[in-house]
């Protein structure tokens, strides 16, 4: 497991090491939307024909030089090379170092300037259920990247029926007891064919806002459809990248 892509945008000054691979078992990861693995558990990703090499994720990063480089999955810390990857982009390129989504399994991490921590659960069973890992785990890993200084922001998919309200105020509690201007966002949850939970209606998508406000200072949210989550870069420009390498 390791990066297979290096994509540039110019316009926000950052690059992105794209990884293969996930320590969590999600049923309802949205890889599974593009895969055609639905309603299956674990990663869904189909595994890359060659991975990049040091060399190669070097090479292609000192020809555009970012100022800001992200590192991103499947789940990113799997990867064996990525500590000396944010060295490099940190100590050589002099660029911000962010994990631009991880599910909080490896943290902290030495170099790295900032982590956004897709938390899945908030009750232990429920988090078990649907990870395999337990929840102490993220939940600590988390606190200590956040005491060390690290800049940190979460996420969680929104599923009624599943991850609902209750969950979503234990999380929203736990961080607001570290500091209640950590960004927070909720995804609508998008359907997995085969699985039997719905897309939040607008009231819904409303309440869990309105519950996270009630915490949180910064709270954000999505609520996609299935076509525009599978070309995200006709909503965002932050998504119209270039590959570099791979």
């Amino acid at each position: 497991m390791a990066f297979y892509r290096i994509t540039w945008n110019e316009k926000y000054d950052f690059a992105t090491l794209h990884n293969w691979g996930c320590t969590f078992r999600c049923p309802f990861c949205s890889y599974k939307l593009r895969s055609g693995e639905n309603g299956r558990p674990g990663f869904a990703e189909p595994k890359p024909e060659r991975f990049l090499s040091v060399d190669e994720m070097k090479e292609a990063l000192r020809s555009v030089s970012p100022g800001k480089v992200y590192f991103m999955g499947g789940e990113p810390t799997v990867a064996k090379e990525l500590k000396e990857m944010i060295s490099f982009a940190k100590h050589e390129l002099g660029a911000e170092t962010r994990l631009g989504h991880t599910n909080g399994s490896r943290l902290p991490l030495p170099g790295l300037d900032g982590a956004n921590v897709g938390l899945k659960a908030w009750s232990e069973e429920l988090h078990l259920e649907i990870t395999g890992k337990p929840k102490s785990l993220i939940y600590d890993n988390f606190r200590a990247a956040f005491d060390s200084g690290m800049k940190m922001a979460a996420n969680l998919v929104f599923i009624p029926g599943l991850v609902g309200l209750d969950e979503m105020e234990g999380v929203v509690s736990f961080l607001a007891g570290l500091d209640r201007n950590i960004p927070f966002h909720i995804d609508g949850y998008i359907p997995i064919p085969g699985l039997p939970w719905k897309r939040p209606t607008d009231e819904e998508m409303k309440a869990a806002e309105k519950l996270a406000e009630s915490y949180l200072a910064h709270v954000k949210s999505s609520h996609l459809t299935t076509e525009e989550a599978l070309n995200l870069a006709a909503r965002d420009d932050r998504f119209k990248v270039k590959t570099i390498a791979g």
